[in-house]
């Protein structure tokens, strides 16, 4: 799990950061191609194709974050009155959504599964990359089946420990063993501020 969860993390980070870098590209072009010394350079080279694979990254970035979102606990829920039930009660209401989500999920992934199987045997391509189609919609079910996985993985592990995956806006990842090792307040003579009085040591 440890591979998954880490592969579904960098893809993430490397498609957030190339539509990032292929969005700042195309508008220093935009620009650069409009003043009068740099369009002789620029004007042979062609980035129509950036907004079309900004948005295809984008959405492959959306349906692998949905699935990081389960898995992390980011997804914002309304749990106000499952709270207020017993704890049995809760639980049992806690793994009915879990399953309602895997079951939603593992739907929408075999449509799209099958949607992209029935696009995969004609000639569509995009418009500017002239990519097959079947590949910018095979988001769909990867996702999809993913996220439904993250739904069961969560349930399993609510059932065996009680617990859900709950995301801290404060936490900083990595963090946590800096803070633990570090002493903000620590001179280099491993004296503390308190012991140095004004005006000199004693």
């Amino acid at each position: 799990m440890k591979f998954l969860d880490h592969l579904e993390e960098w893809l993430i980070a490397i498609l957030m950061g190339a539509a990032t870098l292929i969005t700042f590209v195309a508008v220093l072009h935009r620009y650069g191609s409009g003043t009068a010394w740099l369009n002789p350079l620029l004007s042979g080279i062609h980035m129509s194709w950036a907004q079309e694979l900004t948005i295809y990254l984008f959405v492959w970035m959306a349906k692998f974050g949905a699935a990081y979102g389960v898995r992390t606990g980011i997804h914002v829920g309304v749990d106000v009155l499952i709270n207020k039930l017993s704890d049995r009660n809760r639980g049992r209401f806690i793994v009915i959504g879990l399953l309602a989500g895997a079951l939603f999920t593992g739907i929408v992934g075999t449509l799209g599964a099958s949607f992209v199987w029935e696009i995969a045997h004609t000639d569509q391509t995009s418009v500017d990359l002239e990519i097959p189609m079947w590949l910018v919609y095979l988001a769909v079910p990867l996702g999809s089946y993913l996220m439904s996985f993250r739904f069961l993985q969560v349930m399993v592990n609510f059932l065996k420990t009680s617990e859900l995956p709950k995301h801290d806006h404060s936490h900083v990842e990595g963090m946590e063993d800096v803070a633990e090792n570090s002493n903000w307040y620590a001179m280099d003579d491993n004296l503390h501020p308190q012991d140095v009085k004004r005006g000199g040591t004693h």
